[in-house]
């Protein structure tokens, strides 16, 4: 049904008009918000939706997401109950947020069925969701594969391959099971790759796989650079766990995330600033699954404002409105901190990235800015507790005075 059978339909032009793209997508798409296309997204559609193969780089949070959906839920035949379109993921919070937000785009295609596989949940569950035809899976390439050699998932019938993050997921070490997933699927399939890097492993599965594909690129510059004020903070001790919370209170930030280098870490922070009236929780690597879903959850939705993590943990978490990102500690591994500061200021949004460090880490400190080309002021809480940039430092941007801790969760 197009949009002039909707003489009611209150919606005004959008630049998603311009595409031949269903109504009951463009319905969806304006229930979610969107009138105008990212760069991504005016590069890649017209591509996939003329039928091309595409191998995108493309840094996260620049809306990828809906670049490679709307392509393939249009595709999808609803009246058949065979899988069809496959995305791969390499973990499994993104995979639920792939799914999550699959689903918001095919808000109005109720025939449209989804599965989500990842491990860490019970496989006779996702075998239940497999048993209801889905067109459409979402899938971490280990849970994937074992599903298939299980024979609970045919992928034989998949003729439309996603892969996002993809040089994350071969870093990972996910290169094999990739590559037989990807021979398993029917003769002559289609197949996208989305990646914030295009390496070798990435070009070699171009090669392998690829025919003519549309060779797409999306730097961050201009309105997809994230605009991220950074800080360093001096701290050690019990005094990090209390500045922790000065900061939060002087932003008068609602949503947070901090991240520490351990579990042991993670959760004695989350006990202490929860002792100090800060509405937090947190999530590990070694975490039951479900307690890992109900926390995300609960932070995705508003519910909790502020997020403990460790790097492992937080991969593939994508939230548009994350508002800071505190370094508990300082990261491990120069890639890490780049990951952690990129949680914030997504989506076009601005934000503040605050790393507390004690002294004898000064020289990794500025090594890690200067590896990651980073820069950062050092700033200071005075004698009255409020947080002043050093003199020494340029002022990037003015910081607001403290006001009293106001994270208490929405009821």
């Amino acid at each position: 049904m197009t949009r002039e059978n909707h003489p009611a339909d209150p919606r005004p032009e959008t630049e998603f008009d311009s595409l031949p793209i269903s109504d009951p997508i463009k319905r969806a798409l304006y229930d979610m918000g969107f009138t105008a296309m990212t760069e991504v997204q005016r590069k890649v559609l017209p591509a996939l939706m003329e039928g091309h193969e595409v191998i995108a780089k493309a840094p996260t949070g620049t809306g990828k997401t809906c670049a490679f959906g709307i392509p393939l839920l249009e595709a999808v035949d609803p009246d058949s109950g065979e899988l069809q379109a496959l995305v791969l993921a390499p973990t499994r919070e993104l995979a639920q947020q792939i799914t999550a937000e699959l689903r918001l785009l095919a808000k109005y295609k109720p025939e449209l069925r989804f599965a989500t596989l990842y491990g860490g949940q019970p496989i006779g569950r996702q075998m239940e969701a497999l048993k209801r035809h889905p067109q459409i899976v979402v899938a971490t390439p280990g849970r994937l594969l074992d599903h298939s050699n299980r024979r609970s998932v045919n992928l034989a019938t998949v003729r439309c391959v996603i892969l996002d993050e993809c040089d994350e997921m071969l870093n990972m070490g996910f290169y094999k099971d990739v590559r037989k997933i990807i021979e398993k699927t029917a003769k002559g399939r289609h197949l996208s790759m989305f990646s914030a890097t295009i390496s070798r492993e990435v070009l070699d599965i171009s090669w392998l796989y690829q025919r003519d594909a549309a060779e797409i690129t999306v730097e961050r510059t201009g309105d997809t650079k994230p605009r991220i004020t950074q800080y360093c903070l001096e701290s050690v001790g019990i005094q990090k766990a209390i500045d922790c919370g000065r900061l939060i209170a002087a932003g008068g930030f609602s949503r947070v995330m901090i991240f520490c280098n351990t579990r042991y870490m993670v959760e004695a922070l989350t006990r202490t600033l929860q002792k100090r009236g800060l509405d937090c929780d947190c999530i590990h690597g070694e975490m039951r699954q479900s307690l890992r879903n109900q926390v995300m959850g609960a932070f995705r939705e508003g519910r909790l404002p502020v997020l403990v993590a460790t790097d492992v943990a937080a991969r593939g978490i994508d939230i548009d409105d994350v508002e800071a990102v505190i370094n508990y500690d300082v990261p491990e591994e120069n890639a890490f901190y780049l990951h952690r500061i990129g949680r914030t200021a997504r989506a076009g949004k601005e934000g503040v990235a605050y790393t507390l460090f004690a002294a004898d880490q000064r020289s990794r400190l500025k090594e890690l800015l200067n590896l990651t080309g980073s820069t950062a002021s050092m700033v200071r809480f005075d004698g009255f507790g409020r947080l002043e940039v050093l003199p020494d430092e340029p002022q990037r941007q003015p910081m607001r005075a403290p006001s009293p801790p106001k994270l208490r969760r929405n009821r």
